[in-house]
């Protein structure tokens, strides 16, 4: 899987967080990495992992004595071990027989999140490299323009965030697409929240201005912008919808290059459809 180079990149970098979402890099783990460390670690913290990753396989639950077999744990030791275990909220016991528990249930939920998130990310930077220009991925959701995650390099820079993108939906392709997939009340709401104001020379001029534009959108249409948003660069959005949720992959590129905008909005239209599937159930799950 690619990584997402989050690294600033001249002028036209965004911040590194929240939005860069590049996978965490994997410490080896050969034997001399478990070597090297086996002095630091801590055994009570070893045996209680077997514990639980041995109670996940029973969907049923299990017994004290069953799991202290299966996992080679003195049973004295896998008693107190569980007993800490549902102290802590991991476990949960239920006649006798232990059960995996809420703090449990969070960890597994938090891991399928970030596995969706670096999903998401790889398949980005697939995107930007094939391509060769940054690429977006961005929500609306509750009321709100979520720039999820960003794919950039030192070769294709993203574009500064220098006005807060939630803001400014008006201005970027990105707000743009979004609120032309949302009906008619929701975007007049999003607009009395955060009217339309000037951000460049080339800016929408007002709402209504707007909700023209965006009612002129067409369905799966890519939404382009030149320089309404940042002076020098002009960006296209192609409209992700599934079910209810709103989303865009966008892509911007530097204002001299602006020839390049629609024959690399339709690789990625073409690269969206290939994988739409798989991509669409990694944001939605």
């Amino acid at each position: 899987m690619a990584t997402v180079d989050t690294a600033p990149a001249g002028p036209h970098a965004p911040p590194a967080s929240p939005r860069s979402c590049a996978p965490p890099m994997q410490r080896p783990s050969g034997p001399a990495t478990r070597d090297k460390h086996s002095t630091t670690l801590i055994g009570s913290v070893q045996r209680a992992m077997r514990l639980l990753e041995t109670l996940a396989a029973h969907e049923y639950g299990a017994p004290a004595k069953q799991l202290a077999r299966e996992t080679g744990i003195a049973l004295p030791t896998a008693y107190h071990l569980l007993r800490t275990l549902v102290y802590e909220g991991y476990l949960r016991r239920e006649k006798g027989l232990f059960f995996l528990g809420e703090a449990a249930d969070r960890l597994s939920a938090s891991a399928a999140q970030q596995k969706r998130r670096s999903t998401i990310a790889g398949t980005l930077a697939q995107w930007r490299d094939s391509i060769g220009v940054p690429v977006y991925y961005a929500m609306y959701r509750d009321g709100e323009v979520e720039v999820q995650c960003v794919a950039e390099s030192r070769e294709a820079p993203a574009v500064e965030e220098w006005a807060d993108f939630r803001e400014t939906a008006h201005a970027h392709a990105i707000g743009q697409c979004l609120l032309s997939q949302v009906d008619e009340e929701t975007r007049r709401d999003h607009l009395a929240r955060y009217p339309v104001r000037s951000i460049t020379p080339y800016t929408v001029r007002d709402n209504g201005a707007l909700l023209r534009r965006l009612a002129r959108v067409g369905r799966m249409e890519p939404v382009v912008e030149r320089q309404e948003y940042a002076l020098g660069a002009v960006c296209a959005a192609i409209p992700l919808t599934m079910g209810t949720t709103a989303a865009t992959i966008a892509i911007s590129l530097p204002a001299h290059q602006a020839d390049r905008l629609m024959p690399a909005t339709q690789r990625l239209q073409a690269e969206i459809g290939r994988h739409l599937g798989a991509f669409a159930l990694s944001i939605s799950i």
